[in-house]
């Protein structure tokens, strides 16, 4: 059996959720595989770069999406490959110490370095899953992989058009959680209850008007999610202002609360938007990051499976229309995104890679 390295980073969440699936799928299936990111080299300077990202991306949207623009058009990371000189070092002592079979990357930067440690020949065979949707930035395929793994046929067809050649694009979806498809769990018909799941992950400073928006709606069930942020969940309860509202910090039971409530609110990010797909629940997005988000967003809102609500007025409103006349337009929704699913996914990929 084929030994699995897979390589992560953690500049947002999408790579290490696709990471941690990939991990998950493998273990079920008997694949000997670990995760490693060769970032940590880096040292303290690694989480401050992490920081960076994120303040960058959420508080100067604009010149983030800038930056992503520049990288798509100019070789920007080829060009930064001797800042990571770190990386590299670690990446190569990783692939000396574990001598996998197969690696794969959920990160773009490493198929740049694994061409300059094996510039002629690898002695493994390299693939990278592609973790964006639809905006797919050319610095995912600037340097060779044997294979790219797309979350989606749209995702395929922007690739190609870029140059990409088509047999190596592979559509075999995201690698989400296999729980999504090991423990699948029946929603109830959002009749008389709706339940709502708010995730806050962005755009703490209109989380509690959101919530308190919420709870106005007729027949809705509120789940909230605060991660670690103990101020932030003071915020929510004093906006539920006594009414009922089912509150959870960081919780590992995600794939079960996607698939069990009705409708998810929240950003567009990588992970959250394929993880919600994957349960077949419809969302609400309050925030799009420029650059990699705008495709998943594009994803659900022309796929007929979601909607952009950018206050909190217009959260609720939208949140009711879903659930008024006897919920139709939300069954339109679950029945649209339930094309788009594949919570199968990771198990595909893992497959279909550690083939002989």
């Amino acid at each position: 059996m084929p030994r699995l390295l897979i390589l992560t980073a953690g500049y947002g969440e999408g790579h290490n959720a696709a990471a941690r699936g990939l991990l998950a799928a493998a273990q079920h299936l008997g694949v000997e595989a670990e995760i490693g990111d060769p970032f940590v080299a880096m040292g303290p300077a690694y989480a401050r770069s992490r920081r960076d990202y994120l303040t960058l991306i959420n508080r100067a949207p604009r010149v983030w999406a800038s930056m992503f623009g520049l990288i798509d058009r100019l070789p920007v990371v080829e060009f930064s490959l001797p800042l990571l000189s770190q990386v590299q070092e670690e990446l190569s002592r990783i692939l000396h110490l574990k001598q996998p079979d197969v690696v794969i990357s959920v990160y773009p930067a490493y198929s740049f370095l694994v061409q300059r440690l094996f510039p002629t020949r690898r002695p493994f065979a390299f693939h990278t899953v592609v973790t964006d949707s639809i905006t797919i930035n050319r610095v995912w395929h600037q340097a060779p992989s044997d294979t790219w793994i797309v979350p989606n046929e749209r995702s395929a067809d922007v690739m190609r058009a870029q140059g990409v050649p088509a047999g190596r694009v592979e559509t075999l979806g995201f690698p989400v959680d296999p729980r999504f498809v090991l423990t699948r769990l029946e929603r109830t018909a959002p009749r008389p209850v709706a339940r709502v799941l708010f995730m806050i992950n962005a755009g703490k400073e209109t989380a509690p008007a959101v919530v308190s928006r919420l709870l106005e709606v007729p027949g809705v069930h509120l789940t909230v999610t605060v991660g670690k942020d103990e101020e932030l969940r003071r915020r929510v309860e004093v906006a539920a202002a006594d009414r009922p509202v089912e509150i959870h910090g960081w919780t590992p039971h995600m794939p079960e609360l996607l698939m069990t409530h009705h409708l998810l609110i929240g950003k567009a990010g990588g992970a959250a938007v394929q993880e919600t797909i994957a349960a077949r629940t419809p969302m609400l997005i309050t925030q799009i990051v420029p650059g990699q988000e705008e495709g998943n967003a594009r994803l659900l809102i022309e796929e007929g499976c979601g909607a952009f609500c950018g206050t909190p007025q217009a959260l609720a409103e939208k949140t009711r229309q879903l659930f008024s006349n006897q919920a139709h337009e939300w069954a339109a929704y679950e029945q649209n995104i339930s094309r788009l699913s594949r919570p199968d996914a990771a198990f595909q990929i893992v497959q279909r890679l550690a083939a002989p």
